[in-house]
């Protein structure tokens, strides 16, 4: 994993050309996409009745259910008219640094782009718009739990074409600060303008905060120092992130980009999450063209 990617574009020219053979049908499916540096397992869904403006990547949880959380998002995408696609990050190729925290740091060092687990996110988005003969297709990234966290960081270290991000109860994320080391913040990056313009571009990303106002537990919660400082459990951290975020663009009168959203009465629980009307209102508008996916 530590070569993920040569040259993104070209490997993502590649790889529409490699899935161009492969469909995702309607209803569910499995799929294997062969990505330049990895093959991931799909778990895909189709809905029946409508031809589809959207997908959503799907990110899981700890417990590396990509199957169950195709089935967390099926509500939501036949609301949406959304093709689903979970990828499976497996425990034993993409253990928590390079899942969970995207596989930013290698030997205590940032690694560069094209090294790490999020640069196959655009290798994955190409593979699904060929799969579906839609090379336009706009795609949400939505991850919940331990897939949120890697949702955020495909948010802060890349440069995601994604309509909306949506970072539903992690148990951490990338704090908007220059001093706080990646990859829980963005020190670390060189040289140091750069960190500053990733910092940037961050805080303008179209990101949804989702968090359930009943997620005051610590089942599975991380508990390292740089986690703990983010606050208790995972509705102060996201609230804290978001109030840290709000601030600093301000401060900076740079563009922001993010949407707070909480759901009453639901805990840390995936289909809740991704059921409650606030998260198809939050997404409705990433498939209308007239939008502008705004």
């Amino acid at each position: 994993m530590r070569k993920i990617l040569g040259s993104l574009a070209a490997a993502t020219a590649l790889f529409a050309h490699a899935a161009s053979g492969q469909t995702i049908g309607v209803g569910n499916g499995q799929q294997s996409a062969a990505l330049p540096g990895a093959t991931l397992e799909l778990s895909t869904y189709r809905p029946a009745n409508c031809s589809p403006r959207l997908f959503l990547l799907v990110f899981h949880g700890v417990s590396r259910d990509a199957g169950p959380y195709r089935d967390h998002a099926r509500p939501l995408a036949d609301r949406l008219c959304a093709v689903v696609v979970a990828p499976l990050f497996d425990q034993q190729r993409f253990p928590r640094d390079l899942y969970q925290y995207g596989g930013i740091m290698h030997d205590g060092r940032v690694a560069g782009a094209g090294h790490r687990t999020v640069d196959l996110l655009d290798p994955l988005a190409a593979w699904t718009r060929t799969a579906l003969g839609a090379l336009r297709m706009p795609y949400v990234l939505l991850g919940h739990s331990a897939g949120a966290q890697f949702a955020d960081r495909a948010a802060a270290f890349t440069t995601t074409e994604a309509a909306r991000i949506v970072v539903a109860n992690p148990s951490t994320w990338v704090m908007p600060s220059l001093t706080e080391a990646a990859p829980f913040g963005f020190r670390g990056i060189e040289p140091a303008n750069r960190a500053e313009e990733a910092l940037r571009a961050y805080l303008a990303r179209p990101l949804i905060v989702l968090l359930g106002e009943a997620d005051t537990g610590t089942h599975n919660l991380a508990m390292s120092p740089e986690a703990m400082a983010q606050g208790p459990y995972r509705l102060a951290r996201g609230r804290n992130a978001f109030r840290a975020a709000q601030a600093v663009a301000a401060s900076h009168n740079w563009p922001f980009g993010w949407t707070l959203i909480e759901v009453p009465g639901v805990g840390h629980n995936a289909t809740a999450m991704f059921s409650a009307s606030q998260t198809t209102a939050a997404l409705a508008r990433a498939s209308d063209p007239a939008s502008g996916g705004k």
